[in-house]
């Protein structure tokens, strides 16, 4: 589909509206308001949820490798995962994956 400049600024506009309308309705009209317990201990889980999201599709089908998934990816992958559950630490688990994967490249050993 070819858009024109025009048609391009006006759907980033109406993006841009209607995510400010989605977070002031939580934080604007809810903000002030004690929200019940439950609620903001399933809000505390949103970051965890979100990352995994985010990073499993990179894992599994990762761009810029041609073979596909490697052992490399895999054990990035793992290395976060073990690290974050044992230290119960997010970061730490994100700096262990990413020094899995680009230690070997930093040092060329692939």
């Amino acid at each position: 589909m070819n858009y024109s400049q025009f048609e391009i600024w006006v759907i980033i506009a109406l993006m841009a509206i209607g995510t400010f309308a989605i977070r002031f309705s939580f934080l604007g009209l809810i903000g002030s308001k004690r929200m019940p317990p439950l609620i903001e201990r399933m809000l505390r889980f949103t970051p965890v949820a979100v990352l995994p999201g985010m990073v499993a599709p990179l894992v599994l089908w990762p761009t810029d490798a041609a073979d596909g998934v490697t052992l490399l990816h895999l054990a990035a992958a793992s290395a976060a995962v073990g690290t974050a559950y044992m230290t119960r630490k997010v970061i730490w688990g994100m700096l262990a994956g990413l020094s899995v994967f680009f230690v070997p490249v930093l040092f060329d050993l692939l």
